[in-house]
């Protein structure tokens, strides 16, 4: 076989080799809105893609890219807490930005993961109440919601599976105030978003009036509900970031400036501001990510 047959047929069989990059991401609309981000920086920077967002909740996420399903996804810092039991990460960390971020990308790192720099946005999970019913009782935190229960309060919270049985979410809440809900004190909705179970709240759906919510939640005032304020901090700090699959970092290089550029550009009112777009107005993630980015001049 001559040289050059030899160099064709090692370009050809390398580029048939070649596999897009795919891009995954959780159900919610910032998820999503996250995922297109960075879909679309990566597209524009002329590399191959397949779209995978709103593929399911973090544990699906979590087995998708650890298989290498998926390449790279947005993932919450404050989620190590969850992500890496063993670990035992203390409270003190956990409320820390860069301290949740530093374990987050340690011990992902073991498992062929790197994290790329975080968003200043804190995406903490919450609980919203309409805000009628919160001033009528009273209840503007999770010790008055406490207090509320021990009087005999009546309370029915919409969420969904991952919201009400990891111990960081929901249950943390409870240990951390001294309250616990009986299961007809809970509405489970498989694969529900903070839409869905706030707009159970707002209505009044099946005896509801809480609701499971995230920080930057757009659809909060929209449907006039309020989130309870955590005066202990019980609730480790959550910053999303892009995780991407070490080897395909290593790759394409570029990824790594390309998202930390995209993503160091959004902070907590920007982030609450998009979200709206999406949940509120009806727009589609990908339009969103697509006009905000291309309004930082990151697209061309």
């Amino acid at each position: 076989m001559n040289r050059l047959l030899f160099l064709t047929l090692a370009v050809t069989t390398s580029a048939a080799l070649a596999k897009p990059i795919v891009v995954a991401s959780k159900l919610d609309p910032e998820a999503q809105l996250l995922g297109q981000m960075i879909l679309l920086t990566l597209r524009d920077a002329g590399l191959d893609v397949t779209d995978k967002t709103g593929l399911g909740d973090t544990g699906v996420a979590r087995k998708a890219i650890l298989s290498g399903e998926i390449d790279v996804y947005p993932e919450y810092t404050g989620n190590a807490v969850y992500l890496f039991p063993d670990a035992k990460i203390n409270l003190a960390s956990s409320r820390n930005p860069r301290g949740i971020y530093a374990l987050a990308k340690k011990y992902d790192a073991k498992n062929g993961i790197t994290w790329l720099q975080p968003a200043n946005v804190n995406n903490t999970w919450a609980l919203a109440l309409p805000a009628k019913f919160a001033q009528a009782n009273k209840l503007s935190t999770y010790a008055d919601l406490a207090a509320y229960l021990k009087r005999g309060g009546t309370l029915k919270v919409a969420g969904s599976p991952e919201f009400f049985n990891r111990p960081d979410a929901f249950k943390l809440f409870e240990r951390t105030y001294g309250f616990t809900l009986t299961s007809a004190q809970k509405l489970t909705l498989a694969g529900a978003t903070p839409l869905q179970t706030q707009q159970a709240a707002a209505s009044g759906q099946s005896g509801v009036n809480a609701a499971m919510a995230y920080g930057t939640d757009g659809t909060i005032s929209a449907l006039n509900l309020i989130t309870l304020k955590d005066p202990k901090n019980a609730q480790p700090v959550y910053q999303p970031a892009p995780i991407i699959r070490t080897d395909v970092l290593k790759a394409n290089p570029k990824i790594e400036g390309l998202l930390n550029k995209a993503f160091g550009t959004l902070d907590q009112t920007t982030i609450q501001r998009l979200n709206a777009q999406i949940a509120v107005e009806g727009r589609s993630a990908r339009d969103v990510a697509s006009a905000y980015l291309k309004s930082k001049g990151l697209l061309k």
